[in-house]
Parts: C-alpha cells; sequence; structure tokens
C-alpha cells in the first residue's frame, strides 16, 4: 500500500489590516476541494509566539489528518508580518483578514478556526464575528485577552486543557466554560502542562477525534 505524504508547507503573504501577514499553508495528502479550510493562531507574540510552535503545528496537523488545509500566519510584527503588537485587539483583526482570505480562496468550505493560549482567547473573539462553522481552544488565555461574554461563537467548541497547566488555570477554565449560555466541550488532559511536553500527539488525537463527531452545540 502506497501511502501518499502530505506535500511541503507553502508560503504565502496575506493582505491584513496593518499591511501584509506571513503565512504557511499545510496541506493534507488528499487533494481535490476540500469541505472545510482552518486557520490557527499563535501564542503571545510578546513571549516568543509564532505560526511554528509546536502545539500550533500540532494543531494544523489535525485539522489536515481531519481533511482540512490548515493556515497558519504571524500576528502584525511577528516574522515578516509588518506592524506592531496591539493587546489582542490587533491581532483578532489579523485572524479575521485571514478567515476573509481564506473564505475567499476557498469558496463554500466551512471556516474552521484554532489557537493556542493567547491564539486560544483571539480565535474564541474572532470567531464571534465570522461564520465559523468549527473552533478548538488549546489552553485559550482568556484572563490576558478579554473575550466578550455577551458575544460568543455559535458554533460546536471545543477546549483542550491541562490539569497542570502553569500558565492557564485549569480550574479556571473549566468554570468560566460550565457558565457560558452554551458550555463548550472541554477536554481536560490528565498531567499535561502548558506547552504539551512529550503530549503533542495526545492533543492532536483529541481534537481529530472531536472533529469526527457530527458537529453540535454544547457538551
Amino acid at each position: 500500500m502506497t501511502v501518499t505524504a502530505p506535500p511541503p508547507a507553502q508560503t504565502l503573504t496575506i493582505p491584513g489590516p496593518a499591511g501584509t501577514l506571513e503565512a504557511l499553508l499545510d496541506a493534507p495528502a488528499e487533494t481535490g476541494s476540500p469541505a472545510a479550510v482552518a486557520i490557527v493562531c499563535h501564542p503571545h507574540p510578546q513571549f516568543g509566539g509564532t505560526m511554528t510552535n509546536k502545539v500550533v503545528y500540532s494543531l494544523a496537523k489535525a485539522f489536515n489528518e481531519a481533511g482540512a488545509p490548515a493556515i497558519r500566519f504571524n500576528y502584525r510584527g511577528v516574522g515578516a508580518s509588518t506592524g506592531t503588537y496591539d493587546e489582542g485587539n490587533g491581532e483578532t483583526d489579523d485572524a479575521l483578514a485571514v478567515l476573509d482570505w481564506a473564505a475567499q480562496r476557498y469558496p463554500g468550505a466551512q471556516l474552521w478556526l484554532g489557537g493556542f493560549s493567547f491564539g486560544g482567547a483571539v480565535a474564541i473573539r474572532a470567531a464571534a464575528q465570522r461564520n465559523v462553522t468549527r473552533l478548538v481552544s488549546v489552553a485559550p488565555a482568556i484572563r490576558r485577552v478579554s473575550v466578550d461574554t455577551s458575544s460568543l461563537p455559535q458554533c460546536p467548541w471545543l477546549i483542550v486543557q491541562g490539569d497542570r497547566d502553569e500558565l492557564v488555570d485549569a480550574n479556571d477554565i473549566q468554570s468560566w466554560a460550565a457558565a457560558l449560555p452554551e458550555a463548550p466541550r472541554v477536554a481536560l488532559l490528565e498531567g499535561v502542562e502548558h506547552f504539551f511536553h512529550g503530549r503533542l500527539n495526545e492533543l492532536r488525537q483529541t481534537v481529530v477525534r472531536w472533529l469526527s463527531e457530527p458537529a453540535q452545540l454544547g457538551r
């Protein structure tokens, strides 16, 4: 049996609200018109977060495994992206610009969105402003980037959280999620720290399993 290897990531330049955004397109091994395209938001740019972060890459690969091309991008002021850091507000606008670009490049495809840490909170904010049909937030830093609970995503939503996360409190995330009008699914991974050291495969498998389920709101 011949296994088709996925193509290497394609470098992209996407128009953004503060100039241009550097991005990478990870395509699944299967070719053809995809049913969905995913965008992945990276961690805090002031603490070394970029689109090449291992958790971001693992999220992109999970989306690929589910059949969707995945676009990782650098926020304004990161790598070759123009502009400067903007407290999560401009970064949310960047994510919206990439979503809009993806919708034009893949007409008719569903929009999936993922993010890790700072990017997890950015993804929540962006998903509330576009017709996103699947949202994956990994250890979302909702206390660093404010999330308006009166304007939340209206789509199936998975939060993946490690119970030993030293930066995003697992108990706080579970309580926050449970209090939302449409509580997202929360996958709590035992013994997992913030950066998922040694547990990236488990993260990927958790996301792939959820993406394989019929889309439904709530738990």
